[in-house]
């Protein structure tokens, strides 16, 4: 498969692309890898870290499509985390290299047929939306020729000495009840506050934010702000499908705040697992719910590039 048109295919097979993603998954979890983490500690450590994003309108490319993204980032070693479509690359004076195969990401989105609109204003009820997907094609700027210095050149990571600061400037930021003390990280959801050992606690210090975002993310899902169903019990499929939402959380925001933090909780991959293989949806309502949960911390970011950090909901190529 090498050069695709941007337009979405026809007759796209929702169910066979939700399996082909999933199946994707299993593989790495099953494999001892944390895809969501991966990027980090591998050879394509040298590619810039952060979120994936499109190279000609500078959005952050969300849910699915992030793992899809730092997947390929990872099987083929780009060296930065900038996409674009074919028509992008010709827009911008370059072109696809000739030979260079795509990745395909999904937009998602609602319309309303022509004949719901009539018979809504008929019977005065609300018009019904059928929720769609479309396959789009992209390819890495280092799949490329001939485009602007400013898209084939990786932004540096943030200088480590702001890092630390501006995690935890957010984490105050956002007004969550925040506690450090005691020897465990956990969530409340009763009192609704979090609550995270002393970094001196952790054996690498960089790995006590990666924990708060792990926990805030949590409390994210709270009743008065995203509401998740936060009701499963330890050892259910609903507290391992949230614990993958939590973990793959603190995966965006470090990428979003050049955190660089190790793998951990590699206990839960067994439950993750059972979860994914019982479910082949589960992986990519799950990247969604992490999309939600990081835009909403991330929105909290107190300095000038919070724009710059905070995830779109919705998907574009």
């Amino acid at each position: 498969m090498s050069r695709h048109s941007d337009r979405a295919r026809p007759g796209f097979d929702r169910a066979g692309f939700y399996d082909e993603i999933t199946d994707r998954i299993v593989a790495e979890l099953e494999a001892g890898r944390v895809p969501w983490v991966q990027p980090w500690g591998t050879a394509a450590a040298k590619a810039s870290i952060g979120l994936p994003r499109n190279a000609a309108t500078g959005r952050a490319y969300s849910g699915i499509n992030v793992l899809i993204l730092w997947g390929a980032v990872i099987e083929h070693g780009f060296p930065g985390q900038g996409w674009l479509t074919f028509r992008q690359a010709l827009a911008l004076g370059g072109h696809v290299r000739k030979g260079e195969r795509c990745t395909t990401v999904v937009y998602a989105d609602r319309f309303v047929p022509d004949d719901e609109k009539p018979r809504a204003r008929a019977s005065g009820e609300e018009a019904a939306a059928i929720p769609f997907l479309k396959r789009f094609t992209v390819f890495n700027a280092a799949q490329c020729e001939e485009l602007p210095d400013d898209v084939t050149v990786a932004a540096p990571p943030p200088p480590p000495g702001l890092i630390e600061p501006r995690a935890e400037a957010l984490i105050r930021a956002t007004g969550i009840d925040f506690r450090i003390g005691g020897d465990r990280a956990f969530y409340a959801p009763g009192p609704d506050y979090v609550q995270v050992p002393p970094p001196q606690a952790y054996f690498e210090p960089i790995n006590w934010h990666r924990t708060a975002l792990h926990e805030l993310c949590h409390a994210t899902g709270h009743a008065s702000r995203l509401g998740r169903d936060m009701t499963g019990g330890f050892g259910t499929r609903k507290y391992a499908f949230e614990e993958l939402v939590a973990e793959m959380n603190a995966a965006f925001c470090c990428a979003s705040l050049g955190i660089v933090p190790t793998v951990r909780h590699a206990d839960y991959i067994g439950a993750w697992l059972e979860v994914l293989r019982d479910d082949g949806r589960a992986i990519v309502r799950a990247a969604s719910q992490v999309s939600k949960a990081a835009d909403w911390l991330l929105g909290f970011l107190p300095d000038a590039d919070a724009a710059a950090g905070a995830i779109d909901a919705r998907e574009a190529a």
